[in-house]
């Protein structure tokens, strides 16, 4: 019996015997325990290759080796991309929204390995980025595809996504509330009795056997010894305001450096230029080396050893100010290290370096207002203050930053100043910034998929689904009993002008030739020519559908002509528009 015989008879049992809801929760407790088990692998293998590179390295000494590890990791992961995978692995949550809006919630098979892989060996060699993002991928691939397997609907296979990608927040931090959360706030998953309950699930899953197999360890261990001072709120402002430009700088940088890279044509030239940069970077810098999470946790303890140790400041570490110098240099280069890491060919995610940034940012700030007097600032409290600044800042995830440091903690005794950072950090970078380091891409090219129901309804529509080819074309140098004749065998009243390489040149309506078509004495002298007219509005089939909404409301128009690189491609009409969004909108609120 082969395996397909198989797979069908189990459905159909399953149709007899189980209800969908039933069946989503029971496949929640497998993708969450899939998940866990990629966390596990991923975090154990990078750790791994990064310790046996350089746990040899002396503290005291600069180490040149660091110079080559990251160019050379790169190149192992372009290697098995280009020759294994063969295919774009993707970033991770970008990736993710991408499934969810435009790609009907399909993940590649070989994301459910690949990432892991290629994210493992990046961050091992000493990439300047985090296993997260990799690890959300997987995830997130794992419940496409076993949605997929079971024969899923389009919004069970979005919600397993969902599912999957809070198991893998969950296990990597142990935290299933911040997990939930982030379904809710950064993947904006809409919360629904339907959603609820297999959330919960799969995040117990993934929390109770990440336990299980690495112990009760904590990723950040912290014991909070100084409580929320009232005295203090004035600084948790201060440093939410600063937490908030620090994010716009970072976003900003990245989705620059990001730009540069792509004008890049050939993938040696970007191995070489990123990887050469980052090497340097590492040299004198040894903490941008992986993750980071080693200097994030002395952050979270008070200790600065991190700054100069195996560097070439090792003899500087006692003048303050090249200590508070290389505190800024940090903060500023760890997001020009993740970016040349992502343009060079590395794999992972921008996660673990805004816990970076955020851990020093904060530490920093409290030791200038501790050293100047201006005060007496709890220095890991600030440190994990500044953790939940950046990622409210940089992720526009708020909650899921307050929620996820109370959880790191074993508590909520800073819930106070988190929330204070928290949302000022999420209002300034809003001033300047509408949308994530994620979803920046996503939203110019409107594939964004939203809380705001219009706009994801919209998302989900497709212009080249939309579009009708069922109208008779003439040609310019036809004349009025050419267009007669078409008429007569047309069920449209709107006729577009091409030509023999199907140039577009204008549009003839029906109403706007009715007082001449029945004078045949004008059927050989007037040409097509001189009857069409060239369309104010036109869409590209790229555009994105709020994009086509605007104009069809602007225009007044009932059809609008589709032209791509001067090529007709057919109409859409508002009616075809209308009747398929109402259809998804009805879809998506029923529960």
């Amino acid at each position: 019996m082969t395996k397909y015989k198989v797979l069908k008879r189990f459905l159909t049992w399953r149709l007899r015997h189980i209800n969908d809801r039933q069946f989503i929760l029971i496949t929640s407790v497998l993708v969450g325990f899939l998940a866990s088990i990629a966390v596990i692998i991923i975090k154990k293998s990078a750790s791994y290759i990064s310790s046996f590179l350089t746990s040899n390295f002396a503290n005291e000494y600069e180490n040149y080796l660091y110079l080559a590890f990251p160019m050379i990791g790169i190149l192992i992961v372009v290697f098995f991309v280009r020759h294994f995978i063969r295919q774009d692995i993707g970033h991770g949550v970008a990736g993710v929204l991408y499934a969810i809006s435009k790609n009907n919630g399909i993940i590649k098979r070989h994301n459910m390995f690949s990432s892991i892989i290629a994210g493992t060996i990046t961050v091992g060699f000493g990439g300047s980025v985090g296993l997260e993002a990799p690890t959300v991928a997987t995830g997130a691939a794992i419940g496409s595809n076993i949605g997929r397997l079971f024969h899923l609907n389009y919004k069970q296979i979005i919600l397993l996504i969902g599912v999957a990608t809070a198991a893998a927040i969950a296990a990597i931090f142990k935290s299933p509330i911040a997990a939930i959360v982030f379904a809710l706030e950064v993947l904006m998953l809409d919360l629904t009795m339907a959603s609820a309950l297999p959330l919960l699930v799969a995040s117990v899953t993934a929390v109770i056997s990440s336990y299980f197999f690495l112990g009760q360890a904590v990723l950040y261990p912290f014991e909070i010894r100084e409580t929320f001072l009232l005295k203090n709120t004035i600084f948790y402002i201060i440093f939410g305001i600063l937490s908030g430009v620090i994010s716009v700088y970072f976003t900003k940088v990245h989705i620059f450096i990001e730009r540069l890279f792509v004008k890049v044509k050939h993938w040696y030239v970007k191995l070489l230029i990123g990887g050469s940069i980052l090497g340097i970077l590492i040299f004198f810098f040894p903490s941008l080396y992986g993750e980071g999470y080693d200097s994030i946790n002395a952050s979270l303890q008070g200790d600065i050893n991190f700054l100069y140790d195996k560097s070439i400041f090792y003899s500087l570490k006692d003048n303050m100010a090249v200590i508070f110098l290389l505190f800024l240099m940090i903060i500023l280069l760890k997001v020009v290290a993740s970016s040349v890491t992502f343009g060079a060919g590395g794999i992972g995610g921008i996660f673990a370096p805004t816990l970076f940034i955020g851990s020093i940012a904060g530490l920093f700030f409290a030791k200038l207002v501790n050293y100047f007097g201006l005060g007496v600032l709890p220095e890991g409290n600030f440190a994990l203050v500044g953790m939940a600044g950046l990622i409210a800042g940089v992720l526009h995830g708020p909650l899921f930053a307050i929620f996820l440091i109370a959880e790191i903690t074993g508590g909520y005794h800073l819930i106070v100043p988190l929330m204070i950072t928290a949302t000022i950090s999420y209002g300034t970078i809003k001033i300047f910034l509408s949308h994530s380091v994620y979803t920046h891409e996503l939203a110019r090219k409107g594939q964004l998929f939203t809380h705001h129901k219009d706009k994801a309804v919209l998302s989900l529509m497709r212009v080249d689904k939309l579009i009708e080819r069922d109208f008779k074309s003439i040609g310019r140098e036809g004349t009025l009993g050419d267009l007669v004749k078409i008429i007569v065998t047309s069920q449209r009243n709107i006729f577009p002008v091409v030509d023999g390489d199907n140039n577009f040149s204008g549009i003839i309506r029906l109403d706007d030739i009715r007082h001449i078509m029945f004078k045949s004495e004008l059927y050989d002298e007037v040409k097509v020519s001189t009857l069409m007219i060239v369309p104010e509005y036109t869409i590209d089939p790229d555009e994105s559908m709020e994009e086509v909404a605007r104009k069809f409301q602007e225009s007044g128009k009932f059809n609008l002509v589709v032209i791509k690189d001067g090529k007709y491609y057919g109409f859409i009409s508002r009616a075809k528009v209308f009747s398929k969004y109402r259809l998804l909108l009805k879809y998506f609120s029923d529960d």
